[in-house]
């Protein structure tokens, strides 16, 4: 089920209805349930795998408390599980071609296993959010929970489920714990938060898409037309992502439930650390938590920072699909920390050089960024190699005036994302977050701000709306 349907309209508003009738036991029942309907609406056998990793990480959670001598193999358990059942689904048919053909390479001739497996929507996702929740608790950061009804609604809570963000057990489980109020702040909040995503998603995402995929279905683009198309995807995946967080976070808020932020206007950071500060927050936390630092971080000297450094990247590349040009990406990435620490430590500005030479930065990284996304968008390594190869000399007054076109289109699409992100860098208010959820009054001048806000999106999504409706690009991760 996906968010802008008819049919998540009408379960939605009956999940919504029914759910405030409830006790705290019968609201966590309600969501269990609701989840498990969202996920399962098209592929039913998807419940299984869910089930299957809740399942696991519940008694494992529950044995590393009752044997405590024992903890150490219940983590292993609940590891080797999640990535058994990750590594099948998502990379099994990488493996077996990138076998085939090492054995072909050598002269061996290895038949390939012919089996088509169908990726689990989301679970990249529910598998990394499950088992921090057994990390946490072998760590002693978390208790075991002897609820598995509370369990098995944190793991599959439907409006995070298939594309983040991802949550800890420490931030989402006593939310389900506790019980809740509904807040009409809150719910105004929400709504402006869903309209918001909305708006990303089918105005600025899908019209900007349709420029980007058809770009890159071009063989031989030009220098202008090929960084248009980058362009529009940089912009694409950016509102993509971040529509399905908001609408996410606005479903969340409207059932009492605080999601946390998983972008903070990343196309403006100065710095490849400072971008991943402010790029999918909670995937690049959880690697920091669970595998950067268990690594050693920082703390063994520059060269074994480094390694670790690359190590987390070249995971977080292949985490997003099986491919090596994800693998190339997290490369590139984290060459690019690595080269920024090495800087850091070389030389250390005042404030005001910085504020001065952060006018050149911000371009500059963004730009870095774009190349980072052609990496990640072609997936074939032979396009990839050409597209690299392309150069500004030579180009036609048709690819000239193509590639200027297809610019001016993009950006203009995304004047909105930069406004936006702009007022929120400057510190203007943001009316998606509630002053004070327990309000008895009225806060006229906030509520009219926020639906003039609300109504001027949706006469944008009515007349601007693409009439290509694509996938979120996170699906399929």
């Amino acid at each position: 089920m996906i968010f802008h349907s008819l049919d998540f309209l009408v379960f939605f508003v009956v999940t919504l209805a029914t759910y405030w009738w409830l006790p705290l036991r019968g609201q966590n029942l309600l969501l269990l349930a609701a989840s498990y309907v969202f996920y399962g609406w098209i592929h039913p056998w998807f419940l299984t795998l869910i089930f299957a990793t809740t399942f696991i990480d519940y008694w494992s959670a529950r044995r590393m408390t009752e044997r405590p001598e024992h903890r150490k193999a219940w983590l292993w358990l609940s590891i080797v599980t999640n990535f058994g059942m990750l590594g099948f689904f998502k990379y099994f048919g990488f493996f077996a071609a990138n076998v085939a053909a090492a054995a072909a390479a050598i002269g061996w001739n290895v038949p390939q296993a012919a089996l088509e497996i169908l990726l689990p929507v989301g679970i990249s996702f529910y598998t990394f959010q499950s088992m921090s929740y057994t990390i946490d608790v072998y760590r002693h950061h978390a208790p075991a929970r002897t609820s598995f009804v509370d369990m098995a609604a944190f793991v599959s809570f439907f409006p995070h489920l298939v594309a983040g963000p991802i949550m800890r057990a420490t931030n989402l489980l006593p939310q389900f714990e506790r019980e809740r109020q509904f807040s009409a702040a809150a719910a105004r909040d929400a709504t402006l938060l869903m309209v918001w995503g909305f708006f990303k998603k089918l105005v600025i995402a899908d019209n900007v898409g349709v420029i980007a995929n058809k770009v890159f279905a071009l063989e031989s683009p030009e220098f202008p037309v090929l960084w248009a198309g980058v362009f529009a995807f940089a912009i694409q995946i950016y509102a993509d992502f971040s529509a399905y967080t908001d609408i996410a976070r606005g479903v969340a808020k409207w059932f009492g439930f605080d999601l946390i932020k998983n972008f903070e206007q990343p196309y403006l950071a100065a710095s490849p650390s400072e971008f991943w500060r402010r790029w999918n927050i909670s995937l690049s936390t959880w690697f920091r938590d669970y595998v950067y630092i268990p690594l050693g971080g920082s703390r063994a000297g520059a060269p074994r920072e480094a390694i670790n450094v690359m190590v987390t990247f070249l995971t977080s590349g292949l985490w997003h699909g099986a491919s090596w040009n994800y693998v190339l990406w997290g490369a590139y990435h984290g060459i690019l920390l690595i080269l920024d620490r090495v800087v850091g430590r070389i030389w250390t500005p005042t404030d005001g050089v910085r504020r001065a030479l952060r006018v050149v930065q911000v371009p500059a990284m963004f730009m870095l960024t774009c190349l980072g996304w052609l990496i990640f968008r072609e997936t074939d390594g032979g396009q990839l190699l050409r597209h690299l190869q392309v150069t500004p000399f030579g180009v036609s007054a048709l690819g000239a005036s193509a590639g200027a076109y297809l610019f001016l289109l993009a950006f203009l699409y995304s004047i909105p994302l930069w406004v936006q992100d702009l007022w929120a860098e400057l510190g203007g208010p943001d009316l998606s977050i509630a002053i004070d959820e327990t309000e008895t009054t009225v806060n006229w001048q906030r509520t009219v701000a926020q639906a003039a806000l609300c109504g001027v999106m949706v006469a944008g999504i009515v007349v601007l709306r693409s009439q290509a409706a694509l996938d979120f690009i996170y699906f399929a991760f």
